[in-house]
């Protein structure tokens, strides 16, 4: 079905003596076949992906060789007319940062419509109950109110859930899945990972799968593809890739996937650094015609927790539970009600100034790194917000010091403070917003899913340096992530949410091996099976 033979990419402005961004890689794809790209951020998974519908043109690559040839048909040479009947129809596309890939300014159902509209014409009827069908499908409850919904009133991980739901809603003959499962819980992960193999059994649907997640890969792709610099270094079905690994790199990869290591033990005694008291965030979804809310959607309800300096508190749950939006309104990005108590100080009370003047100490890693980054500046930039607000008068060769500095913390070459967000693979932005996080030092970071964009071994590295950062600078973490194994490896203590309340908490060995509340039991059974069944293969 598809076949990328000997293809070669280079960006406008590589040196002429530099290695393309593709090096001569080779790839099939055959009907009902599910083929993985892994590989480390910026190994050129994603561009090839993106190659393969065209959607690299306007930035003015080259294709210096090879082809890519979709039934037989040449797509590098394709008219363009006939390039866009097939996007969307005969080939799906799942885009790695769902609120990047879905129009801030329209309502949800308004872009499903139109990906059904532009190939199939459908009566108005009909079409709504298509829609309502691919939302419960790819298991979003209240399908009506999600329709009627805007990007930014959803969370990360229902974003990701519309985006899959657009791509698969033409039964597509084959579905380009870019990181499908990120800012996804288990258990929803685990019903996308069903959906997609029944449309495969029904449609005889191709899949190229590109995935950090080695348990998914394990799980769905018949053959695996392994991408390093550009290059296709190693291959073979996916029994042999995980067992008998032909090129060091694929064995340092499957290796990178336990995550070692625990969070350093507390002192006892303690005070605690920040506390919250019965915090709750109500956003209003109906109002009488004088504007008197009558119906909320809770999404946080009678929330308390503390923390004490150098300490974790892992935040997991269901996708929608209230977790980005707790952490949102500890920082006062949200409105809310209750007190949250930072240093003796009600952050919730202060006047602006007082609280412009704390933000140095209160940092936050947001979910989606593209949509956090802005593309008019430069990385560099970027870092160094922080410092440009609150050490104004800092000399020029300092400030470019720090922004270096905390660009070599999260493993990324400094030199690279003069481009810009859409020069760098998903996983390499992640690193720039922590990196922006933690140049000022900060007591309290919230960390939003910080890495969920992250290849399993860019994870380890990132979890050692933030215990390392942790441990050097006391920094107290809300780490909020639907990835038990990385909580696992960072928390000290865990907090369960569900519908915008938590529903246990505890140490986080305690609530890993004796679960009181079934939900929490559910949550842990879904990941550990999965676990398990890797495992025994």
């Amino acid at each position: 079905m598809l076949s990328i033979d000997n293809l070669s990419l280079r960006f406008p402005g590589t040196p002429a003596d530099a290695l393309p961004t593709l090096r001569n890689v080779s790839l099939t794809v055959n009907p009902g076949e599910t083929v993985a790209l892994v590989g480390e951020s910026g190994s050129g998974k994603s561009v090839t992906a993106l190659s393969i519908l065209r959607l690299l043109r306007r930035s003015g690559v080259t294709y210096p060789t090879g082809s890519i040839h979709f039934r037989r048909q040449e797509m590098l040479t394709l008219p363009r007319p006939v390039m866009q009947t097939i996007r969307g129809r005969h080939i799906g596309m799942v885009f790695q940062e769902p609120m990047t890939a879905l129009n801030p300014l329209h309502t949800i159902g308004k872009q499903i419509g139109e990906a059904i509209l532009l190939h199939r014409r459908l009566p108005s009827a009909a079409l709504r109950q298509e829609m309502e069908t691919l939302l419960s499908d790819v298991g979003l409850p209240e399908p009506m109110r999600i329709l009627a919904a805007y990007p930014h009133e959803l969370s990360g991980g229902q974003r990701q859930r519309v985006v899959i739901a657009m791509a698969i809603a033409n039964t597509p003959a084959l579905l380009i899945a870019d990181e499908p499962t990120t800012a996804l819980d288990v258990t929803i992960q685990a019903q996308i990972v069903e959906l997609l193999q029944r449309l495969q059994a029904r449609s005889n649907m191709g899949m190229l799968l590109i995935s950090h997640d080695l348990g998914m890969v394990r799980r769905l792709a018949h053959r695996v593809y392994v991408m390093k610099n550009g290059k296709v270094v190693d291959s073979g079905p996916v029994e042999t890739i995980f067992t008998t690994p032909q090129h060091p790199y694929t064995e340092r990869l499957i290796a990178a996937e336990a995550l070692h290591g625990a969070p350093a033990t507390l002192p006892d005694g303690q005070s605690p650094l920040l506390a919250a008291e019965n915090l709750r965030v109500w956003f209003p979804v109906k109002k009488t015609l004088l504007g008197k809310p009558t119906a909320f959607v809770k999404a946080v309800d009678g929330v308390s927790l503390d923390l004490r300096p150098g300490e974790t508190l892992g935040v997991v749950g269901e996708s929608g539970s209230g977790k980005s939006t707790l952490g949102a309104a500890l920082l006062r990005l949200v409105r809310a009600e209750g007190r949250f108590v930072f240093h003796g100080r009600d952050v919730l009370q202060l006047p602006s100034r007082e609280l412009r003047l704390l933000r140095r100490d209160l940092q936050i890693v947001f979910q989606d790194p593209y949509g956090a980054l802005s593309p008019r500046m430069s990385v560099g930039d970027t870092v160094a917000e922080g410092l440009d607000v609150h050490e104004k008068r800092l000399p020029d060769a300092v400030r470019q010091e720090r922004i270096a500095t905390a660009l070599s913390e999260v493993g990324l070459d400094p030199g690279v403070m003069h481009r810009y967000p859409h020069e760098f693979s998903g996983g390499q932005r992640q690193r720039i917003a922590i990196a922006r996080a933690l140049i000022l030092k900060p007591k309290f970071i919230v960390l939003d899913e910080p890495t969920s964009a992250l290849d399993l071994s860019v994870q380890a590295e990132v979890v050692a340096l933030l215990r390392d950062l942790q441990a050097r600078y006391g920094l107290a973490y809300l780490f909020i992530s639907h990835d038990l194994r990385v909580v696992r490896a960072l928390s000290h203590r865990i907090a369960v949410m569900r519908a915008g309340q938590i529903i246990e908490t505890g140490p986080a060995g305690q609530v890993f091996t004796a679960p009181t509340h079934p939900y929490t039991q559910n949550l842990l059974k879904a990941a550990f099976f999965r676990q398990a069944e890797e495992k025994t293969g």
